[in-house]
């Protein structure tokens, strides 16, 4: 090597090391947290409690799961550290009053877009996507959505299925119900012959009750997305940019394999890559 060039080599790689340095915190970046949000020094979440493996409460009554991880990855962009936040345990049916009434600042709860959902709040860009489904006792006579006509079929209070029933099975008769544990104890009561939720959620029941099954066939695709009040422009750039930053970051895949069983790990690490979607569904 020229001895100019050995002169100048260490200087040079010290350069490149200050430019890539320079590129990355460029690149992570973030636009500004509204002033209302700083003032408040924390960040108020509207969570899932009883929605494993998004959202539920530990053996010491701490919130854990992904969504909760990407909420506090969230208070850390935000404040600098990721307990810098009230997680507000909310139902189907009271995250969006909940929203709307100033008790919380975003919905982070497995939240999915809608059009009738879309006339009261704001959505942040979509982070993920899912299907739903039915489960039914392991007896029924029950095989397709079809055979539901006519039959109970209970669901959430705001969940996004009781639209998809009113549209395209109307025949059905909905039992609504508060939680999910509520759902599972009427159907093994006899009190519906079909319980509809988001795949996700009844393939981890169905795996751990014998009693029940998956009817088996996927319906109503959607996405979720941070549900936010309306007109909130600059919270919804913030908010957008950090889950972009999150996701990057391997924040969302590391609490995928720490959450969730390892035989779904990667299914799961699916329903969070949007290019995965499904093209149709019903």
């Amino acid at each position: 090597m020229p001895f100019r060039f050995r002169r100048a080599a260490p200087l040079l790689a010290a350069l490149a090391g200050l430019l890539a340095m320079a590129a990355t915190a460029a690149a992570q970046v973030l636009p500004p947290v509204p002033d209302a949000i700083r003032r408040q020094g924390l960040l108020r979440a509207g969570v899932k409690c009883d929605y494993p493996p998004d959202g539920f409460m530990d053996r010491t009554g701490r919130p854990v799961g992904i969504e909760i991880e990407l909420a506090r990855q969230i208070a850390a962009y935000a404040f600098g550290r990721p307990d810098q936040i009230d997680m507000v345990c909310v139902s189907a049916a009271n995250r969006i009053p909940s929203l709307v009434g100033g008790k919380i600042d975003l919905i982070l709860a497995t939240l999915g877009v809608s059009e009738e959902r879309a006339r009261v709040i704001d959505f942040g860009a979509p982070y993920a996507w899912g299907h739903s489904d039915v489960l039914v006792p392991q007896a029924s006579a029950v095989r397709r959505l079809d055979d539901l006509a006519g039959r109970t079929v209970i669901v959430l209070k705001g969940a996004w299925q009781i639209g998809w029933f009113e549209k395209n099975l109307p025949q059905a008769k909905l039992l609504r119900l508060d939680t999910v544990s509520d759902g599972l104890q009427a159907l093994i009561q006899g009190r519906g012959e079909g319980y509809a939720h988001d795949l996700a959620v009844l393939q981890g029941i169905a795996r751990k009750n014998p009693r029940v099954r998956l009817l088996g066939e996927p319906y109503q695709l959607g996405h979720r997305a941070i549900g936010l009040r309306q007109g909130e422009a600059e919270w919804k750039a913030f908010l957008d940019a950090a889950v972009l930053r999150a996701k990057r970051e391997g924040v969302v895949a590391e609490a995928v394999r720490r959450f969730v069983e390892p035989e779904q790990v990667q299914a799961v690490l699916d329903t969070w890559d949007l290019d995965r979607a499904p093209a149709t569904s019903r």
